[in-house]
């Protein structure tokens, strides 16, 4: 494919332009908005396992900014400054997504989430994502513009230039459309904060609405998590994957439980791995004893399915850009000087970059890389970043298939592992950061290709935008590890032993790491204990213990991250996140090294999984709604039941009459709705933060206004609370669609 020749392409600002691009307060605004959508997409995939592109979002706030302060007498900012803040701020995006999907595995694999642990996967991947994207950028972007979409990044290239005409056509100091379009997202962020603070923090009304069915249906449920931020999910996702998703949780719900109620209710004795009767099991019981795992089987094959569709397109993308390693990025073509906009950071220090982050890698302890690990991140991660750049130009980055990337590299990892006799618990490490940083990589490779893009249509220097985006990642990254470990501490709960092993005891001489206890609980007790990691289900459940200085085991850690106790000793209840795709990446580790799994369920998701591919469905968001509770999925399914309306009501318009089905969608994606349900994700996401951050010094406050709520809050508590739990809801869903509809032209 190298070679092949061009569409004539004339970029929006000439070769020949002196516009200001790199500047520091494009680079620090980028970075700043990059954290912050990094957080919410960080906060959206521990709950459901997505993420939804930032680009266009922070772009049209720097936009509505620059603007802003031009008001009071600052420059206002140039095309190429606004893309240069999109472009650092996009990258949050992508390390969020790689960061949740497989650093939680560490908890569930029994260690602890160590900070410089995180960072460095952070850091190390999303650097070689980016600097692996960058010799590819001539054969993906410029030698097949044409065939390569990249929707995203085309969108956000049209809105860049959308924002640059009317900036020349507006008079005076006149509102303007893109101010509008900027005010569309603030009023989203704003009632998305507003809503969760009023609903979570002060009680307003219950979160999750939900009626467990009796007879016939003995052990069915359905409910729905009434946040603005998977609403907003639902809505930019589409009808069609939100539908699918919802599917998934109808099948575990009012199917798998419900049957595995009526067979099991009559058992005498337990059936594993479950550790209860069925008959004394609630449905959310059966759901973490069986479903859990014929849904993290599904998602496995899912992801094999969908990596194994993209073979064909795998093929020719390697064949194609290993053209593209071997030509030249240094900027100069024929020994002449590139023009401005084909100036790529220079081939030499891309090398002199990817060694220096492989020798960084095998000489970071809290990674416990080996050589053969080292390698398989250089191998994995030049194939999946080479791979998603491909895929993303095909079919956009919301269908991707990362996981299944992370999946694959996991897979032959643990083989690999298992076949030179590494097994045991610092190989779990070992084979976790191969795949992270490999699911990093290839995500940041897929999200720098967008930029890229975006940069190619306005006529930005590729250079600059590659310098900018490594910038971006490097603050996200940063941030990210230490957010990621407070929502997991916020969340954990310090299980007294009374209530899970009575009399559980240790040789306390063996064990030489020191504990103290984090999070609110860390108020009342401020000692500290020594340290056991129990893999046996003997005397009790397998897990984190504290014990003390005689042996006694004091507390079982039960993380904020696929935890499965959900109330203190104090009685306040909390909020666990249920990391879906990290469970997976786990089962997949203990599966192949250990071979603790149990199989028959796993393989149960398997034949779910190729049912559905049989029958031409995608397998891999419905096996994520088999796993994710009901609860998640559904209000995902009223968002995507919403852009369904908006769409079809739009596509009736005289403007949309003789429009192709791939502009009809590209106006879509362009529209307010899909602003106001990015402003409803980051206030609902920052709001869901800040409140778990604040979980230890406040709760006192939340133990009133619990009780309070309780005792005075029809909304919060009693008969009618999860019918009446749905109208503020209803005003959020209206809100959305009457902003989302566009209004016919006169």
């Amino acid at each position: 494919m190298n070679g092949v020749p061009a569409l004539s392409h004339r970029p929006f600002v000439p070769d020949d332009s002196t516009l200001d691009e790199f500047t520091p307060r494009a680079v620090v605004m980028g970075a700043l908005l990059g954290m912050l959508f990094g957080a919410s997409s960080l906060y959206l995939v521990l709950k459901v396992g997505l993420t939804v592109s930032a680009s266009i979002p922070v772009a049209v706030i720097a936009i509505a900014l620059f603007r802003l302060a031009s008001k009071a007498g600052v420059r206002d900012s140039t095309i190429l400054e606004n893309n240069i803040v999109q472009t650092a701020g996009s990258a949050g995006e992508s390390i969020a997504f790689g960061l949740g999907v497989t650093m939680p595995a560490i908890l569930i694999l029994g260690f602890d989430l160590e900070i410089a642990r995180v960072t460095l996967v952070a850091v190390l991947g999303a650097l070689l994502g980016i600097l692996m994207m960058i010799p590819l950028r001539r054969t993906l972007i410029v030698a097949r513009h044409g065939q390569l979409k990249y929707p995203e990044g085309t969108a956000c290239a049209e809105v860049l230039k959308a924002a640059e005409i009317s900036k020349s056509a507006r008079a005076g100091g006149s509102a303007t459309a893109d101010s509008g379009r900027a005010g569309v997202i603030f009023l989203g962020f704003a009632i998305g904060l507003a809503y969760k603070t009023v609903n979570i923090a002060l009680k307003g009304w219950k979160e999750v609405a939900e009626k467990v069915f009796g007879a016939p249906l003995k052990g069915g449920s359905v409910g729905a998590e009434i946040s603005p931020e998977l609403l907003g999910v639902g809505y930019i996702i589409g009808p069609r994957i939100a539908s699918i998703m919802c599917a998934g949780g109808v099948l575990a719900y009012l199917l798998l439980i419900p049957l595995i109620k009526f067979f099991g209710d009559a058992l005498s004795i337990p059936l594993a791995p479950g550790a209860k009767l069925i008959h004394d099991m609630s449905p959310n019981q059966i759901r973490g004893a069986y479903v859990l795992y014929i849904g993290a089987g599904a998602v496995a094959a899912g992801g094999v399915v969908s990596l194994a569709k993209a073979l064909p397109m795998i093929w020719r993308s390697l064949r194609g850009s290993l053209g593209g390693y071997g030509a030249g990025s240094d900027g100069k073509t024929g020994g002449a000087a590139a023009a401005r906009t084909d100036r790529d950071i220079p081939m030499k220090w891309v090398l002199v970059g990817c060694l220096a982050i492989i020798i960084a890698i095998m000489l970071s302890p809290p990674l416990h890389m080996n050589l053969l690990g080292a390698l398989l991140i250089l191998v994995f991660g030049f194939l999946f970043s080479t791979v998603s750049s491909q895929l993303t130009g095909e079919i956009g980055s919301s269908s991707n298939p990362i996981s299944g990337m992370t999946v694959a590299t996991l897979l032959l990892t643990c083989l690999i592992f298992l076949v030179v006799g590494w097994t045991g618990g610092p190989y779990y490490v070992t084979a976790l950061s191969v795949g992270a940083i490999v699911c990093i990589a290839s995500s940041n490779a897929g999200s720098t290709s967008q930029d890229l893009k975006t940069g190619f249509l306005i006529g930005a220097t590729p250079r600059l935008q590659q310098i900018a985006i490594l910038a971006g990642a490097l603050a996200s990254a940063v941030v990210l590890g230490p957010i990621l470990l407070k929502l997991n501490d916020a969340a954990t709960v310090y299980v007294p032993i009374a209530q899970v092993a009575p009399g559980l005891r240790t040789d306390a001489k063996a064990l030489v790491e020191i504990a103290a206890l984090q999070g609110p609980q860390a108020l009342k007790d401020g000692g500290t204990y020594r340290v056991w990691h129990k893999t046996d289900l003997l005397g009790g459940p397998a897990g984190k213990y504290l014990v003390d200085d005689a042996g006694r085991a004091v507390y079982l850690v039960d993380p904020g991250i696929n935890g499965s106790h959900t109330t203190r000793p104090d009685g306040t209840e909390v909020r666990k996140y249920d990391a879906p795709k990290a469970v997976l990446m786990s089962y997949i580790i203990k599966g192949i090294l250990d071979q603790q799994l149990p199989w028959a369920l796993v393989i149960f998701g398997v034949i779910i999984a190729l049912v559905l591919e049989m029958a031409n469905v995608p397998s891999l968001p419905f096996a994520v709604g088999v796993y994710l509770p009901l609860s998640s999925s559904a209000p995902i399914f009223v968002g995507g039941m919403v852009r369904w309306l908006v769409d079809r009501r739009r596509n009736k318009l005289p403007a949309y009459a003789n429009a192709s089905e791939e502009e009809r969608t590209a106006a879509g994606d362009r529209s307010a709705g899909v602003l106001l349900a990015s402003g409803y994700i980051a206030g609902g996401a920052l709001a869901g933060i800040l409140i778990a951050f604040s979980a230890g010094v406040l709760g006192d406050f939340d133990k009133a206004v619990t009780a309070w709520s309780a005792a005075h809050n029809p909304f919060f508590e009693g008969g009618a609370a999860d019918l009446l739990s749905l109208l503020p809801y209803a005003a959020l869903i209206a809100l959305l669609y009457w902003m989302a509809k566009e209004k016919p032209a006169r």
